[in-house]
């Protein structure tokens, strides 16, 4: 088959040049019969396949009427609807055609662009790191991240939690708005379990949370993240610029460099404002609510008695307990950062520990356990004698 090009220099060289056939067949090589028919016809010469009728012609019609019914049907199930009406093709070309005709049946969603007042919006998320977090003790869990965004300045904080439950997410939420520096007047998140009490209802102890800031709140609709594009894409980009090649000693330091990375990246040009977020966040700050004198109280609390065995369990770790207090009952309150109980009839302190993330372990105070070798009756601990400097000292000399 001749191209355009080759048909058009043939004609060129015989009819304009007076070059005979028989020469054209010993420069070009082609057969003669080829160039005869060349050089008689008045197109250039192409193929054209014969048509053939679709193996899918004749059921396109219960297609559309089975798109048109659900627009999300998938290939392999209208595959199986036709296929008892005689289809006998193959996989591709029904999702070919499919591929061509769903967006027709197909509602098509337009987005608009929304433009936030000063201090009017806080966007919520959770977002999952790819790896476990160091939590020391040779062991890593399962964390995830409270991530706020305010919707006019696009200032965020982060805040790293090892729950989903409602004090976890809730304590995230206030160092979030902490680090941000005042109180928006809405709180938008998607229908988090913890937080979402089905109908657009919000639970007891978040409706208690809001109440206090005070704040109010919206759950965007099922199904719906463009409803909270701003945090969306914060979110994205912290999987793509604060995770990779970063190493983490432990949960403190996972939180360190969170902190760090939140103060460059507000720092940095917003590509759809084409300003500083930390900048903007200035502006806002003047027209936001001031953060109370003291933040919500979300620690878990609960009366327990004292056990012979003087502890108290919380996520898999036991917590030592005053071996004074045994049978009496104690307050224990747990926060992110430490676990606490006092005696309910003296106010006296049963223990103060720095909270454990690590799973199977035992904390126990060094006067505990004095105390509770006292009481069962043990020997004193063996008290080694220490030199004065002085001995090692003439030893060196």
């Amino acid at each position: 088959m001749l191209d355009v090009e080759r048909w058009a220099e043939l004609r060129r060289e015989h009819f304009v040049r007076g070059v005979p056939i028989k020469e054209l067949v010993r420069r070009t090589g082609l057969a003669r019969n080829t160039i005869r028919v060349a050089l008689r016809s008045a197109e250039p010469p192409v193929f054209r396949a014969p048509d053939r009728p679709s193996k899918l012609g004749p059921f396109k019609d219960e297609i559309h009427r089975l798109l048109s019914e659900d627009p999300k049907l998938p290939g392999v199930r209208v595959r199986e609807l036709i296929e008892p009406l005689g289809f006998d093709g193959g996989k591709t070309i029904v999702d070919d055609y499919l591929r061509e005709v769903r967006p027709v049946f197909l509602r098509p969603r337009t987005h608009q662009r929304t433009v936030y007042r000063p201090g009017e919006i806080c966007q919520w998320d959770l977002w999952e790191p790819s790896r476990p977090v160091p939590v020391g003790h040779g062991q890593d869990r399962r964390a995830w991240v409270v991530v706020a965004c305010l919707g006019y300045s696009r200032a965020g904080a982060g805040a790293l939690i090892f729950s989903k439950e409602a004090p976890d997410v809730l304590w995230g939420m206030t160092r979030c708005l902490w680090s941000l520096g005042g109180l928006p007047e809405l709180l938008v998140w998607d229908r988090e379990g913890c937080l979402h009490a089905r109908g657009g209802r919000p639970t007891e102890i978040y409706a208690a949370f809001c109440g206090q800031l005070p704040v109010g709140w919206l759950f965007c609709e099922p199904a719906d993240p463009q409803a909270k594009g701003c945090v969306e894409r914060l979110q994205g980009y912290i999987e793509t610029n604060f995770e990779p090649g970063r190493r983490f000693a432990n949960h403190l330091d996972f939180q360190l460099q969170l902190d760090d990375w939140f103060i460059k990246a507000n720092g940095r040009t917003h590509k759809t404002l084409r300003a500083r977020p930390v900048d903007r966040l200035e502006e806002e700050l003047e027209v936001m609510r001031p953060l109370p004198d003291r933040a919500p109280d979300v620690d878990r609390r609960w009366v327990v008695r004292v056990p012979p065995d003087p502890h108290v369990r919380f996520d898999t770790v036991d917590y030592s307990l005053n071996p004074g207090l045994v049978g009496r009952r104690v307050e224990v309150r747990v926060s992110q950062r430490e676990v606490m109980a006092l005696a309910l009839d003296t106010a006296e302190l049963a223990c103060r520990h720095e909270r454990c993330f690590a799973k199977n372990r035992t904390v126990t105070a060094l006067e505990h356990a004095r105390k509770l070798r006292q009481r069962r009756g043990e020997p004193e601990e063996l008290l080694v004698q220490q030199r004065p400097l002085s001995v090692y000292d003439q030893l060196i000399a």
